[in-house]
């Protein structure tokens, strides 16, 4: 063994891995269509799975062992790290390789049992002590680990540490002592900039609550989602994680931030963290982000949603999804400008803007639960008087909507009707707006029916 434990070089050939200790290899290992052709001796002394192959094969007499690894946690890459570390090599830990490390020294069962400073306690010792109390590194071994995260609960990686980032993420800074890396400036508890490790007494805004967003943002899909459920279970603020689903969602969908000018928020860069953005599907992440959603008011909120909306029409998403936005929109009609309501139609169709789909959403309004709680006003700019006639200010914003889509010539009466009738009489006190919807409407109707007509008898003078 000692022999062995000092000449440890190991080699690659094509699929084959082979470890030059200066004896014959006695047993092969498969991991994913790659050989290994290491010793019986050093991974038995390390490796109880290793160890109870061997034992069940006893009766083969077999000189070299053969055995296949299926579903090995990391790979090939993770196999030959743990198979280096039985043979005395030192693994370096790092968050970007704790945890398909650690899943993998739990796989072959890498315990005290077989040696007390065996592979299995190592990696739950510097994850328990280095990884969760460190936000970048907590971050670093969760975006490095996906998606095999998601299907490994056995050791509760994924639990522990999407419930250390909740709580650092519910929590100010400087009361842990940390010091943390926040994009690419070292942090002192105190919120001072620490250059070399002396307190240079320059201050960076640490008390924003949105610091968190660009990191989180670098998680897939369902990761993201279950951040976003353990966060809201731990009891962050609605209005955080509104905010930063809106952050995840304009970075992943171009078309949200260009209909949405100037209102993409901030931009973060970290640096030290080189990281890649996540490969998401569209569809699949717009039907995700709108169940994580709260069912909250705000007028940057209802023009998000309204945006959203938009998209989702582009990206098909399914026909629940787009119920669900327009009822959210609904629930905030008041709230709503006239440019946010000027919803394009995305299918095949004559007219200019989908009238139907505004129809739907004043109808949710007048169904919906006036109770709706709002955002704070820290987080979302709220109007003044949030309860000051809701049913006028969407008349008025109707009436302006009829007007603005009567200049379009192929939208039909029944149309132009459908969206008078969707307010109640009473919901006007004035009908100065709609008398003048519907005078551009006529004048244009009858413009277009007049020339029509004399085409037409033109054509059969002719």
């Amino acid at each position: 063994m000692a022999r062995i434990a000092k000449v440890c070089a190991f080699h690659r050939e094509g699929n084959e891995w082979f470890c030059n200790a200066g004896l014959p290899s006695d047993i092969t290992v498969e991991v994913d269509g790659i050989c290994f052709h290491l010793h019986k001796f050093p991974l038995v002394s390390k490796c109880g799975k290793i160890a109870k192959l061997l034992e069940e094969s006893q009766n083969k007499h077999e000189h070299t062992f053969y055995t296949t690894l299926s579903e090995f946690p990391g790979g090939p890459d993770m196999f030959l790290a743990a198979a280096k570390f039985c043979y005395g090599a030192r693994v370096e830990l790092t968050p970007r390789n704790i945890v398909m490390l650690y899943y993998a020294a739990d796989y072959l069962e890498m315990t005290e049992e077989y040696g007390d400073e065996n592979l299995l306690p190592k990696c739950d010792s510097f994850f328990h002590k280095n990884v969760l109390h460190n936000w970048k590194d907590c971050i670093l071994a969760l975006q490095s680990s996906d998606p095999a995260i998601l299907g490994a609960e056995k050791l509760q990686v994924l639990s522990k540490s999407l419930n250390s980032l909740s709580m650092m993420a519910c929590t100010d800074p400087s009361l842990f002592g940390w010091p943390m890396m926040m994009y690419g400036t070292l942090q002192s508890p105190g919120g001072s900039i620490l250059w070399n490790g002396i307190n240079t007494g320059a201050r960076i805004r640490s008390s924003e609550s949105d610091w968190w967003f660009e990191d989180v943002s670098y998680f897939s899909v369902p990761l993201f989602e279950k951040l976003i459920e353990t966060m809201k279970a731990r009891g962050m603020r609605p209005e955080n994680l509104a905010g930063a689903i809106i952050y995840y969602a304009r970075k992943y969908l171009p078309g949200l931030s260009r209909w949405q000018s100037g209102q993409s928020g901030k931009s973060r860069t970290v640096a030290s963290f080189s990281m890649i953005p996540a490969t998401v599907d569209q569809r699949d992440l717009l039907e995700s982000i709108e169940k994580l959603l709260p069912d909250k008011k705000g007028k940057s909120f209802c023009r998000f949603l309204l945006g959203l909306l938009r998209v989702a029409m582009i990206l098909d998403v399914s026909q629940s999804c787009k119920d669900s936005l327009e009822r959210r929109v609904g629930m905030q009609l008041d709230l709503a400008t006239l440019d946010g309501l000027l919803i394009p139609t995305y299918a095949d169709s004559d007219t200019l803007y989908n009238t139907d789909c505004v129809e739907r959403i004043i109808q949710h309004f007048l169904s919906s639960d006036s109770n709706i709680t709002w955002f704070s006003p820290s987080s979302f700019d709220l109007e003044t008087s949030p309860l000051s006639g809701p049913l006028r200010k969407v008349s008025k914003l109707v009436d302006s909507y009829i007007a603005e889509v009567a200049a379009d010539v192929n939208l039909k009466p029944d149309k132009i009707r459908s969206l008078v009738e969707a307010l109640p009489e009473s919901s006007r006190s004035l009908h100065d707006g709609l008398y003048r919807a519907l005078d551009i409407y006529f004048k244009l109707f009858c413009r277009h029916t007049l020339g029509f007509q004399t085409i037409r008898r033109s054509n059969s003078a002719a």
